[in-house]
């Protein structure tokens, strides 16, 4: 088998049926990705518009360095906690708080060259539940005065005032 067909057949999946697969597997993860994109955005105090962006944002750089079948790039729960850490402490600075978003992606980079991820394996599996419990329980706090009709800005920067 030539090259190029080893290549073609390994981006392009070689059928009609895997483009189609793969063009309702990304308007599926749109459909998902993009209101919880929303949704992070206005909890982490930036707003939706962030939100947007940070989804879309996401979605390209995931696609381009590619992946695994399996996986799905979106906006996350612990993230939101994050970043609104991050709003709080450096009071708004959108310049620094993009600064920090930067260099956080670069560490990621870094720790993914470095292979530091299969280090996960010896996080005890109570650890990990705790922390998204934790998150998941800040995330439907955020959330109980707007589901009642009542005021509120959904925010974590709000819940630290």
């Amino acid at each position: 088998m030539r090259i190029r067909d080893r290549y073609q057949r390994r981006v392009h999946g070689g059928t009609i049926m895997n483009i189609q697969k793969n063009l309702f597997g990304g308007i599926t993860a749109a459909i998902i990705a993009l209101p919880l994109g929303l949704a992070f955005g206005v909890a982490s105090g930036l707003g939706p518009t962030a939100g947007i962006y940070g989804a879309i944002i996401l979605g390209f750089f995931a696609s381009l360095f590619g992946g695994t079948p399996t996986q799905i790039s979106g906006p996350t729960g612990p993230m939101t906690v994050v970043m609104a850490s991050a709003v709080i402490s450096l009071h708004g600075d959108l310049g620094l708080i993009v600064t920090t978003i930067l260099v956080a992606g670069l560490f990621q980079i870094a720790f993914g060259l470095l292979k530091i991820g299969k280090f996960v394996q010896y996080i005890p599996y109570p650890v990990i539940s705790g922390f998204m419990s934790g998150i998941g329980i800040i995330i439907i706090i955020l959330q109980i005065n707007p589901y009642l009709g009542l005021s509120s800005d959904a925010s974590v920067v709000h819940m630290e005032k």
